[in-house]
């Protein structure tokens, strides 16, 4: 069993800022008025540190990494 990382969004902290996009757009892109879009696949390891600088540097903090369980 492995534990993959995900990106996860707070729907009601996120202004819609872009700026997770620009460090992640491999993971996340912007709808028409400029909130995130979220692939929902698994974030590779070599990716993992550059999606927790996002997490990490989003200006109301409402991207995050999240772990889940997958077989």
């Amino acid at each position: 069993m492995s534990t993959d990382q995900h990106i996860d969004i707070d729907w009601t902290a996120c202004q819609g800022h872009g700026l997770c996009a620009e460090l992640l757009p491999e993971h996340i892109t912007l709808d028409e008025w400029g909130y995130p879009l979220v692939d929902r696949t698994p974030v590779p390891a070599r990716t993992v540190k550059r999606a927790r600088r996002a997490a990490a540097d989003c200006p109301v903090l409402a991207l995050r990494m999240t772990a889940g369980a997958t077989p």
